[in-house]
């Protein structure tokens, strides 16, 4: 299961040095809605290897202002603690876990 990623959460996880997958998105969100299910299943396939979670931006403004987040679904890709790549919209499961892939 995907982590829930909050504002107060959020540093201890960066901490952990792992690679991390971030979607950033809402209960409301059609595409998130979509995107959802694959960000579950990856969580679930690399869950010893990254850290894969879900920010719900009507619960956190912090973490969306931090990462300039305008537009939900955006899926970050956060290696060393930078951000090194970002899906913004649904897509395929594919894509994410090519993307997710790159950075382990």
């Amino acid at each position: 299961m995907a982590l829930q990623i909050t504002d107060s959460n959020f540093s201890e996880l960066l901490a952990q040095g792992k690679p991390m997958l971030v979607d950033f998105w809402a209960t409301w969100c059609g595409p998130c809605k979509k995107v959802g299910p694959y960000i579950e299943q990856l969580a679930e396939e690399y869950a010893d290897k990254a850290i894969i979670g879900k920010v719900d931006v009507d619960e956190n403004q912090d973490l969306p202002m931090q990462f300039g987040v305008r537009n939900i679904p955006t899926i970050l890709f956060i290696k060393d603690g930078q951000v090194v790549d970002k899906q913004i919209g649904a897509v395929a499961k594919n894509i994410l876990e090519d993307k997710l892939k790159a950075i382990l």
